[in-house]
């Protein structure tokens, strides 16, 4: 069996218990060959990064000097098959579209647990992209703004659900946030896919995001 070829990552984040724990939690993962952090996009660029290109760059947009969306367009520049994932606190729409606009791959915001950070790191290594569930919704409401609140069919207690599960909380999360057990939870859910005519919890959330529920 051919083996995996590890992924080389970059962190640059000038805040440092977030680049330092960070960086020791990607350099214990089996995936990662190498976590490096810097301070700033200047130091990043100065210290052999030329020579070297990481296959990822974890960036702040708040930096100090150089800001993390003017350093994507740079690293995209310099380095065409390095990914960008922005790792910060703005959450707006014009951080986000300047920021995917410049070219990077993934947007994840600070708080986002490690592990999903190194899922959010292997399914772009793998040609796929990355949003936090919550900047994946501004996304779509960009391009459907005006979109009529539909599936007056659901109870209030089933739009509770369908919320909560395009926050992306499993059944127990779900049982936990609206008081209820998983049984009911799951009777609940039987019921939504039976009104939306589906038969998955993605074409559930698909039908949320486009505004059908």
């Amino acid at each position: 069996m051919k083996q995996e070829k590890k992924i080389s990552v970059a962190i640059i984040e000038d805040v440092d218990d977030i680049r330092t724990n960070l960086r020791e939690f990607l350099e214990g993962q089996d995936e990662i060959s190498s976590a490096l952090a810097f301070e700033s996009m200047e130091e990043f660029f100065a210290q052999g990064s030329i020579k070297n290109p990481p296959d990822i760059v974890l960036s702040d947009i708040g930096l100090p000097g150089m800001n993390g969306i003017e350093g994507i367009s740079m690293i995209r520049n310099l380095f065409p098959d390095t990914d960008i994932i922005m790792l910060t606190v703005f959450s707006d729409g014009d951080k986000i579209f300047q920021s995917i606009c410049a070219g990077a791959t993934g947007y994840a915001l600070k708080g986002t647990p490690m592990p999903e950070i190194l899922k959010a790191i292997l399914e772009i290594k793998a040609g796929g992209s990355y949003m936090s569930p919550s900047i994946a919704r501004k996304v779509i409401n960009h391009f459907v703004p005006d979109r009529r609140v539909r599936g007056e069919i659901l109870t209030p207690k089933e739009k509770s659900i369908v919320e909560a599960l395009t926050e992306g909380l499993s059944y127990k999360l779900i049982a936990d946030k609206l008081f209820i057990s998983m049984d009911t939870v799951r009777f609940h859910i039987k019921n939504i896919y039976r009104k939306l005519h589906v038969n998955s919890k993605a074409e559930v959330i698909t039908k949320a995001y486009r505004g059908e529920i």
